[in-house]
């Protein structure tokens, strides 16, 4: 069965935007799923629209088989949603906020209490349950809202940018918190705008443009498409002019900084075998590019509509 069925999905705004054009789009059960696109591209109009806070124009969406037309009650029931905007109530404590999301569901308060400590001591918030959610930190406030979301025990965890504004140690450990509830049996759907983060995360992925999908396969695929990735090393010592390395293109962009081109067809380990070679000492390394645009840019890269999009 599939966690989320959409078929021929179409959204028209009053003011004429046709922000979805026929989708198709498939989520398998227990998937850990990147739903992924540029700015505007139609992401937000799908979740809204699965999520039932958006109404749709034409189509059909189904959650675990009930369709959100006639079933809209069950689907619901199936689906925990962590949106992009920080929406708890700042002024109520850690614990209401999570034991008030349960009572929306028909929990008693007996079965909320002990929900919200066990949702609340897997994301690390226990010891600050009597805490007011204004007094969290940014990154505790994210793990409050999928604690929050999980309180009903979800079929289906959508997470729409979950990490956004999060340092990178707080991001890793979330990406732990969630791959064990994925190998649990729960099914994902993650928007990002760090590829990273869908590549170290989500085995299949499709990328939505101009309210369809024009990319649908498992990651490791689509991340073939991409031909070159750009590197910056650091170096101990400083050049007076960039390295020669065969076979790859390398630009001196300071005293102590090198820029190599690496293709498809290469990898790192020549890189750092040569620069031994000649002596020279690689201290830190970063990847330049935003994969994750180049990526839009390559299978995106054709005249968009002409009625606008959102």
């Amino acid at each position: 069965m599939s966690a989320l069925a959409v078929r021929n999905l179409v959204k028209t705004y009053p003011n004429g935007v046709q922000a979805l054009r026929g989708l198709d789009l498939d989520v398998p059960e227990g998937d850990f799923f990147a739903l992924l696109g540029p700015n505007g591209a139609g992401k937000t109009t799908l979740i809204g629209i699965v999520t039932s806070l958006i109404n749709k124009t034409s189509g059909e969406v189904r959650v675990f088989g009930h369709s959100i037309d006639t079933e809209l009650a069950a689907a619901k029931s199936c689906i925990g949603v962590v949106p992009q905007e920080l929406n708890i109530n700042y002024w109520d404590s850690v614990e209401n906020i999570v034991t008030t999301q349960a009572g929306f569901y028909g929990m008693t308060r007996r079965q909320a209490a002990q929900r919200a400590e066990t949702c609340l001591k897997q994301l690390q918030l226990w010891d600050r349950r009597r805490d007011s959610g204004r007094s969290l930190s940014g990154g505790m406030k994210r793990r409050l809202m999928i604690a929050r979301a999980l309180m009903h025990e979800p079929r289906l965890l959508v997470l729409d940018e979950p990490t956004a504004g999060v340092d990178i140690e707080i991001r890793r450990s979330m990406w732990q918190f969630l791959r064990e509830i994925n190998r649990s049996g729960t099914t994902i759907i993650l928007t990002t705008h760090y590829l990273e983060e869908a590549e170290n995360l989500c085995r299949q992925v499709a990328i939505i443009d101009h309210g369809r999908i024009i990319e649908r396969d498992r990651m490791s695929n689509v991340l073939r498409k991409l031909h070159a990735e750009i590197f910056v090393l650091s170096l101990r010592e400083p050049l007076g002019a960039a390295p020669r390395l065969a076979g790859y293109e390398v630009s001196l962009v300071g005293d102590h900084e090198i820029e190599v081109v690496v293709t498809r067809q290469q990898d790192l380990n020549g890189v750092f075998a040569a620069l031994t070679a000649a002596g020279i000492q690689v201290i830190s390394m970063r990847n330049k590019a935003n994969r994750l645009e180049e990526l839009f840019l390559r299978l995106t890269a054709r005249e968009p509509p002409t009625d606008g999009q959102r």
